[in-house]
């Protein structure tokens, strides 16, 4: 089984390098139990309960405010640090205020050279949990406890890089994206000058408009406002958008 998979993973790597796109191969993790069996589970289960009022959501897709926002949702693809897809949409949604906060910040970057590239928006309660119980507890740190939702689950965090408006390319940073190690923390000293100052570059660009980047992933930024929208668990095919 693990030679069909790295088959399958080196096989979507090279389909990419000939349509000119030679996306990273993802971080892989092997999932303690059947992705298929866990998304069953999680699909049956249900989000935290939440005490509170809370703002009504308003999800909007990110490249029908701006379609120079480049997509890269490898969570709908194999080349994941599952190995298999979660998403049956290659999308990518925020709450209305995050999202336009996220468009400023890449209009901003043009005059530097450089857009956003989205790698995850808003994501449903039910993959969260899929993610909590095939991660091993040695790097749970790097994945959200559904028992408490996630700030993905509120449509108010964003997974993103920049890419190269000269080549369209997306650009190399201190570690690749969703790696479990300390390469991927916002503050690893490590990398070349230039992976840092590039890291450095789209973290100013997005806390200019709002955004937090969270300690242990660089890609990672929650929106200042998610404390007031709640989890929620809609799939992609269901929000009607």
């Amino acid at each position: 089984m693990k030679s069909i998979k790295s088959w399958m993973r080196w096989s979507c790597f090279l389909f990419l390098l000939q349509i000119g796109f030679a996306q990273e191969v993802s971080f892989h993790i092997t999932p303690l139990r059947p992705v298929e069996e866990l998304r069953a589970e999680a699909l049956k289960d249900q989000p935290p309960h939440e005490e509170g009022s809370f703002r009504k959501p308003d999800l909007v897709e990110l490249v029908k405010l701006d379609p120079t926002i480049k997509l890269d949702i490898r969570y709908a693809t194999t080349n994941n640090f599952l190995g298999t897809p979660v998403y049956t949409q290659a999308r990518a949604f925020l709450q209305r205020p995050a999202a336009e906060a996220l468009v400023r910040a890449h209009r901003e970057l043009k005059s530097r050279g450089y857009g956003l590239i989205i790698h995850d928006g808003y994501r449903p309660w039910y993959v969260t949990k899929i993610f909590w119980d095939a991660t091993p507890d040695d790097k749970k740190i790097f994945v959200a406890d559904p028992a408490k939702g996630s700030v993905h689950n509120r449509g108010c965090a964003v997974d993103l890089s920049l890419y190269d408006l000269a080549t369209g390319k997306e650009v190399k940073m201190p570690s690749g994206y969703d790696e479990m190690t300390e390469r991927a923390y916002a503050d690893y000293a490590g990398g070349t000058e230039g992976e840092r100052a590039l890291r450095e570059l789209l973290r100013q660009a997005m806390e200019a408009q709002g955004f937090a980047v969270i300690p242990k992933e660089w890609w990672h930024f929650d929106y200042k406002d998610w404390k007031q929208y709640p989890i929620l668990n809609v799939r992609f095919e269901d929000l009607g958008l």
